[in-house]
This record gives structure tokens, sequence and C-alpha cells, in this order.
């Protein structure tokens, strides 16, 4: 399971895997990948807890290995 994860962070790595945004719209932000919509929570002062992080990376389709590779490099 990843670890928590700051949303500015959150944004940053999804933007390297591919991910335009985030846009406005709604109750949420969201960033999109060809026609893949992936609707993000909106910036708050604490972090994104380990377990909204691992949905968020469900919907998005990236493996949790690929996500921790990418926090390595």
């Amino acid at each position: 399971m990843p670890k928590s994860i700051s949303w500015r962070k959150l944004v940053q790595m999804l933007r390297n895997l591919g991910f335009d945004g985030p846009y406005s719209g709604g109750r949420h932000l969201y960033m999109t990948k060809g026609s893949h919509t992936l609707a993000i929570p909106n910036p708050h002062r604490t972090d994104i807890s380990k377990h909204l992080l691992s949905e968020i990376l469900r919907q998005a389709e990236i493996s949790t290995d690929e996500w921790n590779a990418m926090l390595k490099s």
C-alpha cells in the first residue's frame, strides 16, 4: 500500500505519468489522460491518506509497484 502524500506531490506524480490538469469542474478537480478522466481531491492542509491514494491509483489504473518506483526516482 502506498504511503500518504501531499496534494501537490500527487499532482506532480500524475503529471509525470502523463495526466494533464488539474482542471476545475463540479465539486472536485480532475485530471485527464487521453479519454480517461480522474477526479482528484480538493487541496487541503493535510496529506492525502494512503487509503484514498490507493483508491485514486486504482481508478487511474496505476499499479502500486509503478507508483512506488516513480517515488524512488
